[in-house]
């Protein structure tokens, strides 16, 4: 498989994480988490998670690395009002459509601090298989498209986690092992600088068995904040707990409440990583709206 294979069934369970995840924000299907899990009704609409990604896969797909000034306008030219952008980020997207240079738009986002949001982890699974058999690369290229958005440290952590998650995931698949909870957690963490998203990995990797979600949400939080360190190490701790089955590491993922969406889109670019495009249901995927093209010219 090369490597754009390899992102590419990473982002068919991205996108359909992000699909499913949303539902869950509309009160009728809550109801369905407490009853007996029932999918929710089609279509899934996918959010801004899937069209940033989409993307990233561009960029790789053309250049076979991420060049900064390209993804930029590649975001800015793709960006639709409709698709659950975060506030901050119409903002950015805006500017930089209206010619700014990212650089200057990105470094003064909140007071010169830069974004520590979610935003860039949400979307770089795919290039975290993308670039599985190069883990110095990976987290090079994983910064350089973090960089494009979110320049706080934290932000660009989180991104770098979750590339280095769906790395691992694609080495593990290949050599035909389910690695345990903590393994697979400590090959993300011993690669990531220090940081608030490091710290909550530890201890998300020390939670094998919880009886319910409660524990680890109130520990490790559930996006609730959209903030890289309140999102990615409970996405990471949900793929520790369920990386063979998809259907489960998403059902456990949407039960943390929370930024559903970007939860369930990590986690399911990093479990069909593992699983391959095989181990994702058809039912799930025919539920998602159908993709765009404007990736793959």
């Amino acid at each position: 498989m090369n490597s754009l294979e390899r992102a590419l069934i990473s982002l068919d369970g991205l996108s359909i994480g992000d699909a499913f995840g949303q539902c869950f924000f509309q009160a009728e299907n809550r109801l369905l988490l407490d009853e007996e899990k029932q999918l929710p009704e089609a279509p899934w609409y996918f959010t801004d998670d899937t069209e940033m990604t989409l993307s990233i896969i561009a960029i790789l797909r053309h250049h076979g690395e991420i060049q900064q000034d390209t993804l930029a306008k590649s975001f800015a030219q793709h960006y639709s009002y409709d698709r659950a952008y975060g506030p901050s980020m119409h903002r950015v997207l805006a500017r930089i459509n209206a010619a700014e240079a990212w650089q200057d738009v990105v470094a003064s986002a909140f007071e010169g601090q830069g974004s520590y949001g979610n935003g860039a982890a949400m979307r770089v699974a795919p290039l975290g298989a993308y670039f599985s058999d190069d883990l110095d690369l990976l987290v090079e290229q994983a910064s350089l498209s973090a960089e494009v958005t979110h320049a706080h440290p934290e932000g660009i952590a989180g991104a770098v986690a979750v590339a280095l998650a769906a790395a691992q995931a694609c080495l593990y698949r290949d050599i035909g092992i389910r690695p345990k909870h903590a393994e697979f957690l400590a090959g993300i963490i011993d690669l990531l600088p220090q940081s608030e998203v490091r710290s909550k990995l530890v201890r998300a990797q020390s939670m094998i068995t919880v009886g319910n979600m409660d524990f680890p949400v109130s520990v490790l939080g559930n996006g609730n904040n959209m903030s890289a360190q309140d999102t990615v190490p409970l996405a990471l701790w949900c793929c520790g707990q369920a990386l063979e089955d998809f259907e489960k590491a998403l059902w456990l993922t949407v039960s943390a409440g929370g930024d559903r969406d970007t939860l369930c889109a990590i986690v399911g670019g990093v479990v069909a990583s593992f699983v391959g495009s095989e181990g994702i249901p058809d039912n799930w995927r025919a539920r998602r709206e159908a993709l765009p093209d404007w990736y793959l010219e």
